[in-house]
């Protein structure tokens, strides 16, 4: 038996991070970086996330900026991405708002951003970025999902969020498919809870001391990133409490 994993030497690498400014996608930043990519992050506050990440080695970093809501910055941040390292390996898209949107409450306005941000944005980054993820040989796409994206929980679930993760879920799925002959390999990451600004008051939510670390997070996309082509993981719970199905 070979001992050989087949895992990906990600030195050098190149992956585009949306929403990296903190949280999950700063967590998701600093791990790649430290593990040997360069990293392009597409947030909304380009110098107060360049000041956060002045650490990092200006060959090894791009800062640009990337607003889900404002469609032309999608294909501005991938130019700049491959302006500066003229190759791309990997598109984390992890930028995602949560609005309480169900049959009783939110607004019209509130379903639309959702979907905006959470299902138009990563699809508009997909095209742009599936044709140099072919061009590689094993480009990596992971979609922060969530584990509404794979049931609904209860009714104090955003009904609104819980569709725009579904769609992500099938997007992925989508582009799983779409890529597949290309070595590209699409995950849906569906976690739970994590303890982030955004999940701050949400109805149920898993207590704070019981959710998930941005870092454990981000070190499990890592892992994805780096799997063999042969080793494809569609869709992947992270769940923070015991459910019969997750």
């Amino acid at each position: 038996m070979s001992d050989d994993a087949g895992i990906l030497d990600v030195t050098d690498r190149v992956a585009m991070i949306s929403g990296a400014s903190r949280g999950l996608g700063e967590a998701i930043a600093r791990r790649l970086n430290d593990d040997g990519y360069r990293v392009s992050l597409g947030v909304r506050d380009v110098d107060a996330t360049a000041k956060k990440f002045a650490d990092v080695a200006d060959d090894r970093l791009l800062v640009a900026h990337f607003d889900a809501m404002d469609a032309p910055t999608a294909g501005a941040w991938l130019d700049a991405t491959l302006d500066k390292f003229g190759v791309l390996h990997a598109l984390v898209n992890n930028a995602g708002i949560w609005r309480q949107v169900n049959f009783a409450e939110g607004s019209e306005d509130d379903l639309d951003a959702q979907w905006e941000v959470n299902v138009k944005g990563p699809f508009r980054l997909i095209r742009l970025a599936m044709p140099h993820l072919k061009k590689v040989g094993d480009g990596r796409i992971v979609n922060v999902a969530s584990t509404d994206g794979v049931r609904f929980r209860d009714n104090t679930c955003s009904i609104g969020y819980t569709m725009s993760k579904h769609a992500l879920v099938a997007m992925t799925h989508a582009a799983r498919n779409f890529g597949y002959e290309d070595g590209v390999r699409a995950t849906a990451l569906c976690p739970g809870a994590i303890a982030t600004e955004l999940v701050a008051g949400v109805p149920g939510v898993t207590p704070k001391s019981q959710q998930l670390a941005p870092a454990t997070v981000a070190h499990i996309i890592a892992n994805m990133l780096s799997l063999p082509n042969n080793a494809s993981v569609a869709w992947m719970p992270v769940n923070t409490r015991l459910e019969s199905t997750l």
